[in-house]
């Protein structure tokens, strides 16, 4: 376990998150930012910037960053894309950082959550835990990005002389992540506002009349913890009991009733190559559909006809508002930073390539 590489567990959760678990897998990506809401210093700093002050930003904001984390998690370590993805998301934050407006310690307390809601919600949702290796490269990976994204690790008991493999910073790192909270995660009506925001981009496909329902299955979704700093209500019981027996039977179906899934049904959340213009699709959506190509099939086929008869966008719709060109992750981020940072970018990208290789992130 201490000397499985970058490259190791990139590979190993690429699997887990397009052929294992896909599903439950991005739910609890989305839900990982989420959590981070809970916690009034970033929910006040997001509010202060206008990010999710309103739907015209939120759902932007909300693909962006989906976005940004996909590339570095769909392309090898030491790959151009994910360097670039690595690159953007380190200058995005960089100012609010070095103003102090960004804590470190919710730095760490984020990169915690994207190693171990995953976990946690497998755990919780699928057909079966993930493998002590399927952990163990979690925690690796994570760790590594961490690493590059200059994230300090000081306040973990071992921050200082190292981690022995994956698990054992992934032990560390949820437990102080679970001591940040019961410090930190607090009611507040910052966090109320921006949860409502978020829960309107999470129910955006369901028709009007379905949308309480999808409220109560994200109330469903927290803990005690994240429900009051959220200062949200718990679902009625009827509702509780019928979303745990749907996961509860949905386990039982896979696991005994359900093939291995086939090579051609992974997950594949982006292209492959670059369009003429050299930009990459995102191949499906939920929101609103920012950088999805305007195919004929995008735009006529089954999908496209609920979402017509819904009222919502298709991709190629209002002009270039959704970015039907692609996206360029050199500019992906607010508004205001597009064309912005390419000089610093490069040369956050020369460090990666010298210290990114895929190697091992172990003494």
């Amino acid at each position: 376990m201490g000397n499985m590489t970058d490259h190791d567990a990139f590979a190993i959760q690429k699997t887990i998150m397009q052929m294992e678990y896909p599903f439950i897998v991005i739910k609890s990506l989305q839900f990982a930012l989420f959590r981070t809401y809970g916690i009034p210093t970033i929910s006040t700093l997001l509010l202060r910037t206008s990010q999710f002050s309103d739907s015209a930003t939120s759902f932007k904001r909300y693909a962006d960053t989906g976005t940004l984390i996909g590339e570095f998690m769909a392309f090898d370590p030491s790959s151009e894309r994910a360097q670039t993805a690595i690159a953007r998301t380190k200058f995005l934050h960089k100012g609010y950082r070095d103003s102090g407006k960004i804590l470190e310690d919710d730095m760490l307390y984020t990169l915690s959550l994207f190693a171990t809601e995953p976990i946690r919600f497998v755990k919780l949702y699928e057909w079966r835990e993930m493998t002590e290796m399927e952990r163990c490269a979690v925690g690796t990976y994570w760790k590594s990005l961490g690493d590059a994204l200059a994230i300090s690790y000081e306040k973990l008991p071992s921050g200082k002389i190292g981690f022995r493999d994956g698990i054992h910073w992934l032990e560390e790192v949820s437990e102080w992540s679970n001591y940040y909270e019961l410090q930190h995660m607090k009611p507040h009506p910052r966090n109320k506002e921006i949860a409502e925001k978020t829960i309107d981009v999470l129910v955006y496909n369901l028709p009007g009349f379905m949308k309480p329902l999808g409220v109560y299955f994200v109330s469903f979704l927290m803990d005690e913890r994240l429900r009051n700093a959220m200062m949200m209500e718990t679902p009625p019981v009827f509702f509780r009991i019928t979303f745990a027996s749907i996961f509860q039977l949905r386990r039982v179906i896979l696991r005994y009733l359900a093939l291995p899934r086939p090579s051609f049904m992974r997950l594949d959340v982006f292209t492959e190559k670059p369009n003429e213009h050299g930009r990459n699709y995102v191949t499906f959506y939920e929101g609103a559909p920012f950088y999805v190509q305007p195919t004929i099939w995008n735009r006529w086929g089954p999908v496209a006809w609920i979402k017509w008869a819904m009222g919502q966008p298709l991709p190629g719709d209002d002009g270039d508002k959704y970015y039907p060109r692609g996206y360029c992750t050199p500019d992906l981020g607010p508004k205001y930073f597009e064309g912005k940072g390419r000089k610093e970018l490069e040369m956050i990208k020369d460090t990666l390539r010298q210290q990114r290789l895929g190697q091992c992130p172990f003494p």
